[in-house]
């Protein structure tokens, strides 16, 4: 067998490696995760890059500029090292450094994104269960709504939805308007049951709702607990994820290993350093598509 069919072959397997875990071990390892998400997340209501930004930096969860700098070295300097251990090109190299540093931007993208919809959570969590509290109490929804909003138990942009329910709940008379806006703005299962009951309620005059609104209570607390849970199993299983996706590259030095002085050889053939080009964008996209998944299906149940 000639050192090029050798090659050829070691490079294909290493590809075949590559395919078959993205699209058979990768997705039997994130079906766990993959089933959780659909039972556990639905789709936020959406909101712009820079109403995110602001309220990160509120939060102060933002990047700061030596952070910023962090990451670029960390992605340059990691990309630039792995792709020469593929190459042995400094042009190459530097290409690849340049790749990896544009990607930043979109990660940190991902990252405000997904704080942004933890705090949008946590925001309909508190005013779910004390609005609540608040109606046992009052009996009254739209009561009940101003004891939240004048508690400051919320923020803003939850905060300032709220003060609209209560401006529309008098202007027409009725809690339906207010209902369908809160429910059209805040796409979560919580939200729609509880006001749901509060319409039932409110419709057909219940006299002791006391029951059902505990047992609602008790369902959010646990729907609440379970999208916690999830949200620790997610980040572990993004980390190892992670881990492993790095490794992944450094397999070019098992070849390396078999091929010995003849990999130098293989890296003069045009086809064999197109093979290794798929590998490692392969791998790359692999590892930011497990990123986007982790980022962006969070937040919501």
């Amino acid at each position: 067998m000639s050192i090029e069919i050798l090659i050829f072959i070691v490079a294909a397997i290493l590809i075949m490696f590559l395919v078959v875990y993205v699209s058979e071990s990768g997705r039997k390892t994130y079906q766990y995760i993959s089933e959780q998400g659909e039972k556990l997340y639905s789709k936020v209501a959406p909101y712009t890059y820079k109403e995110m930004k602001k309220k990160i930096k509120q939060l102060g969860q933002d990047y700061t500029l030596q952070q910023y700098i962090g990451q670029v070295l960390l992605f340059s300097i990691g990309a630039g090292v792995v792709t020469y251990l593929y190459f042995y090109n400094l042009v190459t190299s530097i290409v690849y450094a340049v790749l990896a540093v544009t990607v930043v931007p979109y990660i940190n993208y991902l990252r405000c994104k997904r704080i942004y919809s933890e705090f949008i959570f946590e925001q309909i969590q508190i005013y779910t269960t004390n609005v609540i509290m608040e109606f046992q109490t009052t009996q009254s929804f739209v009561k009940s709504l101003e004891g939240v909003y004048e508690s400051g138990v919320l923020e803003d942009p939850v905060k300032s939805d709220v003060k609209k329910m209560i401006d529309m709940a008098y202007e027409n008379g009725t809690i339906n308007e207010s209902l369908k806006y809160m429910e059209a703005k805040y796409d979560y299962y919580m939200v729609r049951n509880m006001h749901q009951l509060f319409l039932q309620i409110t419709n057909e005059g219940a006299k002791d709702a006391g029951e059902s609104l505990e047992n609602m209570s008790l369902d959010i607390d646990v729907l609440v607990e379970g999208v916690y849970r999830d949200r620790i199993d997610r980040a572990a299983f993004y980390k190892k994820f992670v881990q492993f996706g790095l490794i992944l590259y450094l397999m070019i030095g098992l070849a390396q290993i078999m091929l010995g002085d003849t990999y130098q050889s293989m890296l003069n053939l045009w086809y064999a350093r197109l093979l290794l080009h798929i590998i490692v964008i392969i791998n790359s996209y692999f590892l930011l598509a497990g990123t986007k998944y982790y980022n962006e299906n969070v937040g919501a149940e």
